[in-house]
């Protein structure tokens, strides 16, 4: 699989598709359990908004003081949204390296991969907590499988995805991608 887009471009285009989701979850619904494990949607969304703002932090940068996922989901979430992309928008930024779990890389590469490919899946995450559209367009799967097979025994490391779940052979694409995540489609 070749993403033809910038990382830019892809990480505007997924980010805009998570704000969809955050921004249609009902004021009741920020508490419902997510398909991850002990968190609301709330948390998957304070998960989000931590853990990039963790990864500017490997880099050197920061991403300004904004609001809280805890009493403003979609606040915090456009927050770090537009701050993570003006971070891309960088070249400079975007091309300070440093080394990760498996060698030198540019935070460019890792929001590319790992953090674009956790938009979407928590994007479904989000949606399913909140009882919305939990469709996964397909170029997103293309994605989504790429990065799983790139990341292989590692995406069920602690604390990134639980055991893959068994599904049955005649299971669509989507479920079958979330089940090799742990998740039940």
């Amino acid at each position: 699989m070749t993403i033809t887009e910038t990382t830019p471009d892809l990480y505007r285009r997924l980010a805009a598709a998570l704000t969809e989701r955050v921004d249609a979850v009902p004021t009741n619904r920020w508490d419902s359990p997510s398909p991850c494990d002990g968190w609301t949607a709330r948390d998957v969304v304070d998960h989000v908004v931590g853990t990039q703002a963790k990864m500017m932090g490997v880099v050197g940068l920061s991403i300004p003081p904004g609001p809280s996922a805890t009493t403003d989901p979609a606040g915090a979430w456009r927050h770090t949204r537009d701050a993570v992309q003006a971070i891309l928008d960088d070249p400079a930024k975007a091309a300070l390296e440093y080394d990760g779990r498996f060698g030198r890389t540019d935070l460019a590469s890792t929001i590319r991969t790992f953090y674009c490919f956790d938009l979407v899946v928590h994007g479904w995450d989000i949606a399913r907590a909140a009882e919305l559209d939990t469709t996964i367009p397909e170029r997103d799967l293309d994605m989504v499988d790429a990065i799983i097979a790139q990341l292989g025994d590692s995406l069920h490391m602690d604390g990134v995805c639980g055991p893959a779940v068994e599904v049955p052979a005649d299971a669509d694409r989507q479920t079958r991608s979330l089940a090799a995540l742990g998740r039940e489609a």
